[in-house]
């Protein structure tokens, strides 16, 4: 079919693809929070920059290990999920082909087709088997058996983007200042950031959902210094 003047497509589509875009934000906001959580809860302590940084860096790497690890088992147990019931839907489509079929069709009708319709699409579908399998596990579990996301993706940008997160607070103390505030504030700005960011890929507005990033980091911050000046003064 041509296309008319006027008709042709007038928007791009993000690549959401490759299993990286929920790990990487997630790992962000996660290294974010976590050193800025552990610096407050540190500083609060009385603790000085050196510990500081030490235990900063500690939970920069321990964090990132654990997410990548993490990650990956999680999207690994996943695809291992979706190849068992693609093997479960070929087993079926094998012994039962005209059931699957009526299946199918009722699934379409749910959707909105005709009968009619939907009964010459099976039949269509049902012509390929390479298309029936994917058809029906997509009907069926929601997902494309052929697109499924990578953990080795996922575990890398898991990684990297914690450690990026976790950074961002360190770095007053890393250029020699000695200042929780400073820290804090760098912190802040980081989640301000991934926040706003993030936001490109929803309908969210940059401000809003750079500042409810803000608002989780203001509530694990306030939580551990507390938490840290509690145990600094029993300590002492």
């Amino acid at each position: 079919m041509a296309v008319e003047p006027g008709d042709e497509i007038g928007h791009v589509h993000h690549d959401l693809s490759g299993g990286w875009l929920r790990p990487a934000v997630f790992g962000a906001m996660d290294g974010l929070v976590t050193n800025i959580a552990l610096i407050a809860g540190v500083g609060g302590s009385g603790a000085g920059a050196h510990l500081i940084v030490l235990t900063g860096t500690a939970g920069l790497v321990a964090g990132a290990f654990s997410m990548a690890l993490g990650e990956y088992a999680s999207v690994q147990t996943q695809n291992d999920s979706v190849r068992a019931e693609v093997q479960v839907e070929c087993d079926e489509l094998r012994r039962h082909p005209k059931a699957e079929k009526a299946e199918l069709i009722a699934s379409f009708v749910q959707m909105g087709l005709t009968r009619q319709t939907a009964q010459r699409v099976a039949e269509e579908v049902h012509a390929n088997p390479a298309l029936t399998l994917r058809v029906h596990i997509n009907q069926e579990l929601g997902v494309n058996p052929d697109d499924q996301p990578s953990p080795v993706i996922a575990a890398a940008s898991s990684f990297l983007c914690f450690a990026i997160g976790a950074l961002i607070p360190l770095i007053p103390y890393l250029l020699g200042f000695a200042s929780l505030i400073l820290g804090l504030a760098a912190g802040a700005g980081g989640l301000f950031l991934a926040g706003a960011l993030a936001a490109r890929f929803t309908t969210r507005s940059w401000w809003g959902s750079g500042l409810r990033q803000v608002g989780f980091g203001v509530i694990a911050a306030v939580a551990t210094y507390l938490v840290g000046a509690l145990i600094g003064v029993g300590a002492r």
